[in-house]
């Protein structure tokens, strides 16, 4: 997901993380919800995110529910 230089702008810009905020944060269930919200909210960025882990986009958007739970 931060390997696309503009995709990893994006999720900074919009969460307010700082590259080193994000790595020492990544564990945390509101920074994952975070993320999770950030991939399924742009679909481009979904599909890339789930080839780049080699799962199905459906089982990221049920992460991303359970998180919220």
């Amino acid at each position: 997901m931060l390997g696309d230089d503009a995709r990893a702008s994006r999720l900074l810009a919009l969460t307010g993380l700082t590259p080193d905020a994000l790595r020492e944060r990544l564990g945390e269930r509101r920074v994952l919800a975070a993320i999770l919200d950030f991939l399924c909210a742009h679909e481009p960025d979904l599909l890339a995110a789930a080839e780049a882990l080699g799962v199905e986009p459906q089982e990221i958007a049920a992460a991303r529910e359970s998180l919220q739970q």
